[in-house]
């Protein structure tokens, strides 16, 4: 952990790719595209400028298994998919979730981590939904184009019921506006959620039960395959070290 934690501290953490390039550098790079405001998995340490999280230190973990100098790339979530098919990053490391979709336009390295969807309220809320379905008649928040975003839009379509929705560029405001009233709810991940029913001000009223969990990865250009076997095996051996699990047991 101590290795790792001293490669991310080295890495050229920059706040945006411009003017990235690999000149002057004696290791290639790797350059990851992350949208750092998704606690547990990437977000601003106190100091406002160093990025921390699982997919920090796993980043950092696989740049030092590769050989190469890590860069990573602050950028919205909005955005980050584009971004990397321009070639401003890469990889996307940023709680990616593997979807039919998006395996049309992109490979993704072996999963590292499994999530469910989950609703969260305050401990102190009226009415804490038990299931989607009580969602039914509340002011509820998630991150647009997420997979939780996903899950409530077709729910709501295909049970006819009636949700007050609300769209947020981060999870973190969402789980803002959930604290000062303005929300009933939040769905989100349930390994975002993990971080925020650590303080008991919040609860998780529901996990999802069915069906299959998602399944995170390494997002990689569709014909860069020579880089998706270079991250696996360096993946493959985090695992068998014991390296990626020390790394979520710090944070799970």
């Amino acid at each position: 952990m101590k290795k790792i934690l001293a490669v991310l501290a080295a890495a050229v953490m920059a706040l945006s790719c411009a003017g990235c390039n690999t000149a002057g550098s004696e290791k290639k790079k790797l350059k990851v595209g992350s949208d750092v405001a998704y606690p547990p998995f990437e977000y601003m340490d106190t100091d406002g400028q160093t990025p921390i999280g699982v997919d920090m230190e796993l980043a950092a973990a696989l740049a030092d298994k590769m050989g190469r100098e890590l860069e990573i790339c602050n950028v919205g979530w909005d955005g980050i998919f584009a971004g990397l098919e321009k070639g401003d990053y890469d990889v996307v490391i940023s709680a990616v979730t593997i979807t039919p979709d998006r395996l049309e336009k992109f490979i993704f390295s072996d999963p590292y981590i499994e999530n469910w969807q989950s609703i969260v309220v305050m401990a102190d809320a009226a009415k804490k939904p038990a299931s989607p379905a009580e969602l039914d008649g509340l002011r509820v928040g998630y991150q647009e184009e997420t997979t939780s975003d996903i899950y409530l839009t077709e729910f709501i379509a295909k049970n006819n019921i009636k949700v007050q929705t609300s769209e947020y560029a981060t999870v973190m405001n969402a789980y803002e506006d959930l604290a000062a009233g303005r929300l009933d709810a939040v769905i989100s991940d349930s390994t975002v959620a993990a971080r925020y029913i650590a303080d008991t001000k919040y609860v998780q009223s529901w996990l999802q039960s069915e069906g299959e969990p998602e399944l995170f990865g390494v997002c990689i250009p569709k014909d860069n395959t020579a880089l998706r076997d270079e991250i696996n095996k360096a993946m493959a051996e985090l695992k068998k070290d014991g390296t990626l699990d020390k790394i979520l047991n710090t944070y799970f």
